[in-house]
């Protein structure tokens, strides 16, 4: 209906002239639009580029809401902390081992060289130490993205050629050089350099704040991630086991070319006739995708102010049947008995909900400018996001809307792949001009789960790298510290302190920063995942459990790293630790 202002079911695609604006296209859109829409509500149509399709596809109140790019940022900001981890490491590995250069800096200093000479060195050398990790992170890339490609389901590739790639990289090694290296320059750089040669100056034993703060961040983050991986989990799992509505197993599809438009009523009798199929139905949509919507949906005792938005749907009779929709009042379009059903409409239960009927069959129901009498009602199935509530539906006979659409119910008995084969020597006597292309429904469905569990598969990984670069930090910090303490351990030792007792003496202080890290992280956590699953009408409790085994599961993996060098020291013999005292 060129007429009706209020159809929002085509698709529209606008190639503008060379040299007109985005916003001048929309300038004039709007005013077509006004004039045309006058005295109707008015609902504001907007070009979308092409070229933000992928990233930008949601929109609230006429502007771009989101979409794929808020993964992109959230995965560019976990990059980002691990990064910093990265560079906390050094930071405290660096002035961990100050001890090793302290008397190099003392020298310097009394030989003459400035502080400021000092902090350029040492900033020097981490900006180096930056590009040799450049280089092999280059070579790891080159060697790993192809199975990233395969987890994610994209075909990412390094653009070597791109001028700005190598600028970029080239900021990455100095941003990184600078900000792993400039506390350890600073640190290292102000000793006093008659105490460093005396020995008297700052010992590694004492407590150094800024360092137990860096190592509670690290694992901070190791834990948010660990959280929200597990989150992100239950959440898929918590929408697959959602009752679709119909019954996808063995239901296929397959799109109406040109020779199928005249050629539908042979094929579905042979397709019937042949036992391959038990039901048979046109749809202008796929079952598992929206087709349009509408708020021009009009009934008696409508609320002027009611704005609600109807999904519409156009099909043939035996939809019911075909998807497996469960019938709750009525019947379903019949055509060859009932002539009168090509103005006819379902609705689902939600759509019976908004118009607050208490028995709708029979009720007239405008949709734009046409009236249709409601013979049916369905329950609710999803045809959209599983992650949110049904909403109302509408479904309009056959010669109101184009069907593209064939959805065919296979016979339970036999091999659907032999089935298939079937089919399409039926459609290739039919429809000899086109490939055969048929599509089972259920794997529609699960695809929709795909982005999410695309997200939950790189959020358990930048998890499991997150905790890997943490203990690694944590392996190195416990190395130096066991080998500054290995006197008083043999001194111990030797006054009958038991293997356990030394063990929980090396341990104890990083195990209260890793708990002080759950401590902080939890709550954490728990705002930005209750965050995330307010934007999902159906979403899964938070659980008390996945605070608390993400929690041991931190502090089982520290002390596990923690305990390896203790143990190596509690095994050494005594001796040789004391012999030079």
């Amino acid at each position: 209906d060129d007429d009706n202002w209020g159809n929002n079911s085509v698709h529209v695609y606008v190639q503008l002239r060379p040299g007109v604006s985005e916003d001048e296209a929309n300038a004039l859109i709007k005013d077509v639009t006004k004039r045309h829409t006058d005295g109707m509500e008015q609902v504001e149509v907007f070009l979308h580029p092409q070229r933000k399709w992928h990233l930008y596809s949601e929109f609230e109140n006429g502007q771009v809401a989101g979409g794929r790019i808020e993964i992109v940022r959230l995965f560019g900001i976990i990059a980002a902390f691990i990064l910093l981890i990265a560079c906390i490491n050094f930071m405290n590995l660096s002035t961990a081992r100050s001890e090793k250069r302290a008397k190099e800096v003392g020298i310097r200093k009394v030989a003459g060289a400035l502080r400021r000479s000092l902090i350029a060195q040492f900033l020097l050398e981490s900006i180096v130490l930056a590009a040799i990790s450049a280089i092999i992170a280059l070579i790891l890339v080159r060697l790993v993205l192809p199975a990233f490609n395969i987890l994610v389901g994209k075909e990412l590739v390094v653009p070597y050629a791109n001028f700005y790639f190598w600028l970029m990289l080239l900021g990455f090694i100095l941003f990184t050089g600078m900000l792993a290296g400039s506390y350890p320059a600073f640190f290292l750089s102000a000793f006093n350099p008659v105490g460093v040669l005396k020995g008297t100056f700052r010992k590694i034993g004492s407590k150094f704040n800024l360092r137990k703060a860096l190592v509670v961040f690290q694992f901070c983050i190791a834990i948010i991630l660990i959280i929200s991986t597990i989150v992100v989990v239950q959440q898929i799992s918590h929408a697959r086991n959602r009752n679709a509505g119909y019954a996808g197993n063995r239901l296929v599809y397959h799109w109406i070319t040109a020779d199928l438009q005249g050629n539908y009523q042979p094929v579905k009798s042979e397709l019937l006739s042949s036992g391959i199929a038990t039901s048979v139905t046109r749809t202008a949509s796929q079952l598992t995708e929206q087709f349009s919507s509408t708020t021009s949906v009009y009934w008696k005792g409508k609320d002027p102010g009611d704005d609600t938005e109807f999904e519409r749907g156009a099909q043939d009779e035996g939809l019911v049947a075909t998807a497996g929709l469960k019938l709750l009042a009525g019947r379903d379009f019949d055509l060859a008995k009932y002539p009168s059903d090509s103005t006819a409409m379902l609705i689902n239960q939600s759509a019976a909900k908004v118009m607050g009927f208490s028995d709708p069959i029979g009720q007239i129901v405008r949709d734009g400018t046409m009236d249709y009498q409601v013979v049916g009602v369905f329950d609710d199935y999803i045809f959209g996001s599983p992650y949110e509530r049904t909403r109302p539906m509408i479904l309009i006979g056959h010669k109101n809307l184009s069907l593209s659409i064939i959805h065919m119910r296979l016979a339970e008995t036999g091999d659907p792949m032999k089935q298939l084969e079937n089919i399409g020597r039926i459609f290739k006597k039919y429809n000899p001009n086109y490939p055969f292309e048929c599509h089972f429904v259920d794997q529609d469905y699960a695809r929709k789960f795909e982005d999410m569990r695309r997200t939950a598969r790189l959020t358990a990984l930048f998890a499991i790298l997150t905790i890997f670069i943490s203990c690694l930090g944590l392996f190195g910090l416990t190395s130096y510290m066991t080998e500054t303490r290995i006197k008083e351990i043999g001194i111990r030792k030797i006054l009958g302190a038991s293997a356990m007792k030394i063990t929980t003496l090396l341990s104890k202080d990083f195990m209260v920063l890793v708990i002080i890290a759950i401590l902080i992280a939890c709550p954490i956590a728990w705002y930005a995942m209750k965050t995330w699953l307010a934007s999902f009408t159906y979403r899964t409790p938070l659980e008390w459990w996945t605070f608390a085994s993400a929690g041991l599961f931190a502090i089982a993996i520290s002390l596990i790293t923690v305990s390896y060098h203790a143990l190596k020291a509690v095994l050494s013999n005594p001796a040789r630790s004391l012999r030079s005292e």
